[in-house]
């Protein structure tokens, strides 16, 4: 390979992402195959698993990672249409040396990009970084890797089964957004017991019904009529590549990833006392603090879902979990986000519990709160923005947070703001324990953006 040079703009913190056509290429494919199957052949192992999602820019990116990587020598195992989790999963069982997953995650149709396992840790930040390097200096193995394709859904879907314990039946209606996770949904699905109703499972790169990011409140709306006209017990919903979970309850009304959480740290604390329970920065004050009365023990992390891999494997912390939706398991998982398995897990408690969904959101502390808002900044504005507001308040006397971004503690409650690692954009969010603290929160995080130049969006 010659020296390679990818938009600088695509290399993110936890994966390679850009838009097809304009900054992201199928020679960008080639480059990345080639790299990273030479890194795990310099780590001395000589396998790596390929997967894609269903844009329709997938397939020959896929193919092209698969070239690159059989061109640095290590053999191929291509899983073929899935979602990230499959992908993930394989590499884990298979023991593979990495895996790639050419996916667009939760952004729109003309996004493509890649994830990243080397072994069974993450690849992100400096590691892309030095990928990025190596494709400078064209610094590449080289030999004839072979190639071979596996049918992985069938056992993936099998070992989510093997860790639901309930005999009862609900019913749930399921949305995939038309993603990548649709087959192995329809597939779950079948094999749970119940009523299932199956909404946008078919593959489609256009995401024809809504845009599958389930943080976004426009994308449940479907999801939200069709739970509360057929009497459901709770919904759920994914985004493009598998790895993120929405839910609403049996009133359709939306659970927020830390509401998500603390049901789950609820239940996996009966099972383990005492236990480490990490959420991002963007959670509730009430997720930590219903960890500790719980008896947990609550840790705050960096949002990202590849920080938080990190930490729970150095924490051995049993659960985790972002406002975004990604939830991880290893408390008989395998410690990586897996938005099929959070969902069998959620409805496995609630199937075994006397409540439901809704009593169970009921019996959250009830705080008064922003959802995560994203608004769009230049992209090279957006990490500048949120140093100089966390450098005018280092000046200041305000309690503040700056493992991501900043979070500021006031009497009257918090708010953050934090550049995205995905999108170019700046994400806030606000709490207190009323409305009046509520407004008092935006108006400081409003008076920080302008004074920063920014108009704030209305929230």
């Amino acid at each position: 390979m010659k020296p390679h040079h990818f938009d600088p703009t695509i290399l993110r913190e936890y994966d390679i992402r850009g838009i097809f056509g304009e900054t992201l290429t199928e020679r960008d494919a080639f480059a990345v195959g080639l790299c990273f199957g030479s890194i795990i052949k310099e780590e001395g192992d000589q396998t790596v698993c390929v997967g894609y999602d269903g844009r329709k820019s997938s397939p020959s990116l896929a193919e092209n990672v698969i070239s690159g990587a059989r061109g640095a020598g290590i053999d191929v195992i291509n899983i073929g249409l899935n979602a990230t989790p499959t992908l993930y999963y394989a590499t884990t069982v298979l023991e593979a040396g990495g895996g790639i997953m050419v996916t667009g995650s939760h952004n729109a149709s003309q996004y493509n990009g890649f994830k990243f396992m080397l072994g069974s840790k993450p690849f992100w930040g400096a590691d892309i970084v030095g990928l990025g390097q190596r494709a400078e200096v064209a610094n590449c193995t080289r030999g004839s890797g072979g190639i071979a394709t596996k049918a992985i859904r069938e056992s993936y879907v099998a070992r989510l089964m093997g860790d639901f314990r309930s005999v009862k039946g609900l019913k749930v209606a399921w949305d995939a957004g038309n993603g990548a996770l649709g087959p192995a949904m329809t597939q779950l699905t079948s094999c749970l017991p119940g009523v299932h109703i199956l909404l946008n499972a078919e593959v489609n790169g256009d995401f024809p019904a809504h845009h599958p990011d389930p943080t976004i409140p426009e994308n449940l709306i479907q999801l939200q009529e069709i739970v509360r006209k057929e009497k459901c017990d709770l919904g759920i919903a994914f985004d493009g590549d598998g790895d993120r979970i929405g839910v609403v309850d049996g009133l359709g009304r939306i659970l927020w990833g830390d509401q998500i959480l603390a049901i789950l740290a609820r239940d996996m604390l009966e099972e383990l006392p005492g236990a480490t329970i990490i959420a991002d920065v963007k959670a509730s004050q009430a997720l930590f603090d219903e960890v500790i009365r719980l008896g947990g023990h609550p840790v705050m992390s960096p949002t990202g879902h590849s920080v938080i891999k990190s930490k729970m494997a150095e924490l051995k912390a049993p659960l985790a979990g972002e406002m975004s939706g990604h939830i991880f398991f290893a408390d008989r998982y395998y410690g990586y986000d897996d938005a099929l398995y959070a969902a069998l897990r959620l409805v496995d408690i609630v199937a075994r519990s006397d409540d439901s969904l809704e009593i169970m959101r009921n019996t959250l502390p009830q705080m008064v709160n922003t959802p995560e808002i994203r608004f769009d900044v230049p992209e090279d504005r957006k990490f500048a923005i949120a140093k100089e507001v966390q450098e005018r308040l280092r000046q200041s006397s305000a309690s503040v947070c700056t493992i991501d971004g900043v979070r500021v503690q006031t009497h009257d409650g918090w708010w953050l703001l934090r550049a995205s690692n995905t999108q170019n954009a700046l994400v806030v969010r606000c709490e207190s324990q009323t409305e009046s603290g509520l407004t008092k929160m935006k108006g400081m995080v409003f008076e920080q953006l302008r004074l920063s130049g920014v108009e704030p969006p209305v929230f």
